[in-house]
């Protein structure tokens, strides 16, 4: 009884030893940001950090690590306060009366995605930093084509109180040439390697011989081109395609109105979508723009060949010039995936071992020892 009650102090001890980490994001939905937190979360532990996950809604698509610590904060309470920008203001107080009492004072508080970035940044909690995972000029430009009001000036006021660490040079590089802003760093999104290959073994996909595009079927990823793009190749391979959003019954439309029926197959989200990736010939993307591309090291780490469009970040600093075609051009595409279906060993590229999540949250805590 006395050498169990000293081991139990012991751990106590360890555990309050503990540096602490706290990942804020508004849900755990099925996109890459959300498994980019995940991901990097697990680097941190790796290394000996206490990892704490807060979120603003309940909804998860991802089997959640048990050796996490979970808060859930309800940011709908706040809605019926009329201004958007007091409804932040007051939940970034209860957030930090949160940490305070039930977390403690953590090493590094990560804000992910516009929500938390909204919030967080009204936080007084130390040690914060904003990850800016796309390339904001391209997310502006959208958002004005769909009529909604932007104000560069209103993101420079959310991003300038905090350091924002970009998960690639051409993110870093966009974000201070859009905002004005050069308290930033860049540090590529983290990838589980080992983990997504024990998860491609998981079950055996039902198709054979085939290409595969993964991702949310919203303007930025660009189904429209892809489809167009496959219409004009000789379709000597089927066309998987992963994910779901508001835009997958009109490509469903498309695809049909093509002629396509039969060479392609819409699969909807999949929360295991590795074993389709690592049994395809390719992966193949069309995005208008991306922040990082974690597909594409996704991929690559399967030992999937990648082609995609030149986006003005991301896919150039992950694949050689050979794999990569201009944004929006279908021809140029087509003929890409042309190429790749008769004799796809020209586009095999290797995975880079400084992706690992032990290596990537490595990097975060050097830059918050810096930053101190």
């Amino acid at each position: 009884m006395i050498n169990n009650a000293i081991e139990i102090k012991e751990n106590l001890l360890i555990e309050e030893s503990r540096k602490k980490v706290l990942l804020v994001i508004n849900c755990l939905q099925g996109g890459g940001a959300e498994r980019s937190v995940l991901t990097l979360g697990q680097g941190f532990y790796d290394l000996g950090y206490e990892v704490h996950i807060l979120r603003f809604k309940s909804t998860v698509a991802y089997e959640l690590n048990d050796d996490f610590i979970y808060h859930q904060l309800d940011f709908n309470s706040y809605r019926s306060i009329p201004n958007k920008s007091m409804q932040h203001w007051f939940f970034a107080k209860v957030i930090d009366n949160y940490v305070h009492k039930n977390i403690g004072s953590p090493f590094l508080i990560l804000s992910n995605l516009d929500r938390a970035d909204r919030v967080m940044r009204y936080s007084n909690l130390p040690n914060i930093a904003h990850v800016i995972r796309n390339t904001i000029s391209k997310k502006i430009e959208l958002f004005r084509s769909q009529g909604k009001k932007v104000v560069e000036a209103d993101l420079s006021n959310i991003y300038s109180r905090h350091p924002c660490i970009c998960i690639s040079q051409g993110v870093e590089k966009d974000f201070q040439n859009t905002l004005a802003i050069t308290n930033t760093k860049m540090i590529y999104n983290p990838i589980d390697k080992k983990q997504i290959n024990q998860l491609a073994l998981d079950f055996e996909p039902e198709f054979d011989n085939y290409l595969i595009h993964v991702g949310s079927f919203k303007t930025q990823k660009a189904h429209e081109i892809l489809i167009r793009s496959y219409a004009k190749t000789q379709k000597k391979l089927p066309l998987l395609l992963l994910g779901e959003g508001l835009l997958l019954e009109s490509m469903k439309e498309l695809a049909l109105s093509l002629g396509l029926d039969g060479h392609i197959h819409f699969l909807e989200f999949q929360k295991n979508p590795y074993p389709y990736i690592k049994k395809a010939k390719f992966m193949v993307l069309s995005s208008l723009f991306e922040g990082f591309g974690r597909v594409i090291a996704e991929s690559l780490a399967l030992g999937t060949p990648v082609i995609s469009t030149d986006c003005p970040s991301g896919p150039s600093e992950l694949l050689p010039a050979h794999n990569l075609v201009p944004v929006s051009d279908i021809d140029a595409l087509a003929n890409k995936i042309n190429e790749a279906m008769i004799d796809i060993s020209t586009y095999q590229y290797p995975f880079d071992d400084n992706l690992l999540p032990a290596n990537i949250a490595s990097q975060y805590i050097e830059f918050m020892t810096v930053t101190d």
